[in-house]
């Protein structure tokens, strides 16, 4: 029997973060949801069925091999992003316009659409998530979130953050909702045992909402050290800076007169052009990587 990868016969041509070109749509198969209501107008486009789910073909990203599936017990803990107005109108992988202020996210293998459950292991608060696009292609990454999303569990300004993503089927007003940019009720926060629990999964407890919001790779990659990143740009002026970082999900880093922003560090340089890549796709061309010992 052949191994999956060696079965890959698709390879998705990728614009941004997780966003596929729609001629590309032709590879993503269709299945049905029995309960599921009539077709609705998509955002900013034409109809897309809330009924209709693409699971897709194998297809692979940068040599490394990704299979779609319709994984109804799907349920994760790692690290989430987000990215926002740099990729709006773009075409997301199911077809769809980019709504940076919708609830969206963006998952490698999970069916479009389908619904997540997304709950910061900070707060322990949990909101609800509609899958519409591909992404995001680095193995430090569990999940990509609009700036909508990440603006309701509250992650906007932090740009990482830990989380549990848990799959879910929705009533079909909460569908509906999520399909035409809304956004649904916050579900009831995890106790403190429940958090503490799934932190340990990751191996954070005790750590500080700052380590986990800068965190470079989950837990079972996670290096505090190393001395190469991928630098997005370097100002004197922090305003600047600053409106770059919330954009990218990146952070700041201080030397003298000059504010950098930056992903990192990573101890050796493929992990950082791992980063890079993913970095270009997000929208960022003139990133780059760089040592500072």
């Amino acid at each position: 029997m052949r191994s999956p990868v060696s079965i890959l016969i698709a390879t998705l041509a990728l614009a941004g973060c997780g966003m596929v070109d729609g001629r590309s749509d032709a590879h993503l198969r269709e299945t049905r949801l029995a309960s599921a209501p009539a077709k609705i107008p998509a955002i900013g486009g034409g109809p897309v069925g809330i009924g209709r789910v693409k699971i897709g073909q194998p297809y692979s990203v940068d040599g490394v091999g990704y299979i779609p599936a319709d994984d109804r017990g799907y349920e994760a803990v790692g690290y989430a992003s987000w990215y926002g107005d740099e990729l709006e109108g773009n075409r997301t992988a199911n077809g769809e316009r980019f709504d940076p202020d919708g609830i969206s996210a963006a998952h490698r293998t999970l069916p479009m659409p389908s619904y997540l459950e997304v709950t910061s292991l900070d707060t322990g608060r949990t909101i609800l998530v509609r899958v519409n696009d591909r992404g995001p292609f680095t193995r430090s990454r569990l999940i990509d979130l609009s700036k909508g999303a990440a603006r309701q569990l509250g992650i906007s300004g932090h740009g990482h953050a830990a989380v549990r993503i848990r799959r879910v089927e929705p009533d079909g007003d909460e569908r509906e909702k999520l399909a035409r940019g809304g956004k649904v009720r916050e579900r009831e926060r995890l106790s403190s045992a429940e958090l503490a629990e799934l932190r340990d999964r990751m191996g954070l407890r005790g750590r500080t909402r700052a380590v986990l919001t800068a965190e470079p790779v989950p837990a079972a990659y996670a290096r505090l050290k190393g001395h190469w990143y991928v630098q997005l740009g370097s100002f004197t002026g922090e305003a600047r800076a600053r409106s770059l970082a919330s954009r990218s999900g990146a952070r700041i880093d201080h030397k003298g007169m000059l504010h950098r922003v930056r992903f990192g560090p990573f101890e050796t340089e493929r992990e950082a052009n791992d980063s890079l890549r993913a970095t270009h796709r997000k929208g960022y061309p003139e990133a780059r990587v760089i040592r500072d010992d």
